[in-house]
């Protein structure tokens, strides 16, 4: 039996870590954490990662089959899941990297449209733009929400509540 569940595909830095947030003004429940991803070994500083551990309940209960979608990669299901009680989760492998694109879309855009296969998906991500937008509408012939989130202050209760929406609604129509 395959997975109906709609796709929640999850950017680590900006939607779960409000990495643009001033410290003094760091949003209620958040944690500070000192990481060193692949990329960040000694001698460079640790990473300062802020994470709200409420975060992985409330993905959870979304009713989607989560993804990381993130530069993290596989690192996210060491460094990011088990702060936010997340079990390992599978990621996207970008083939590309961070590529300038030819028709002004997010370097992941393409890739994750592809990995989608036309299935019901939720990208929440702090860089997505109109361009996107547009791609995912003329390209995915499944429903989609591109789903932007201020990287200043990471997902919100009424984020949540948007995204449990749609996600229902796919659910139940399909």
């Amino acid at each position: 039996m395959t997975d109906s569940r709609p796709l929640l595909l999850l950017d680590v830095d900006g939607p779960l870590n409000p990495w643009l947030a001033p410290e003094k003004r760091r949003p209620a429940g958040y944690g500070t954490h000192r990481m060193r991803p692949p990329g960040w070994e000694p001698p460079r500083e640790p990473l300062l990662v802020r994470l709200n551990p409420a975060h992985g309940p409330a993905l959870l209960s979304l009713g989607c089959r989560l993804v990381w979608a993130t530069t993290w990669k596989d690192a996210a299901n060491t460094w990011i899941a088990p702060v936010l009680g997340l079990p390992p989760l599978p990621y996207l492998d970008w083939p590309d990297g961070h590529r300038a694109d030819p028709d002004g879309v997010h370097w992941k855009t393409r890739h994750l449209v592809r990995w989608a296969a036309d299935r019901p998906f939720i990208w929440v991500d702090d860089e997505i733009g109109p361009a996107d937008r547009r791609w995912v509408a003329h390209h995915h012939a499944g429903p989609s929400l591109l789903y932007r989130v201020e990287a200043t202050q990471g997902l919100l209760p009424d984020d949540f509540d948007t995204l449990a929406t749609w996600a229902a609604r796919q659910t139940r129509d399909h």
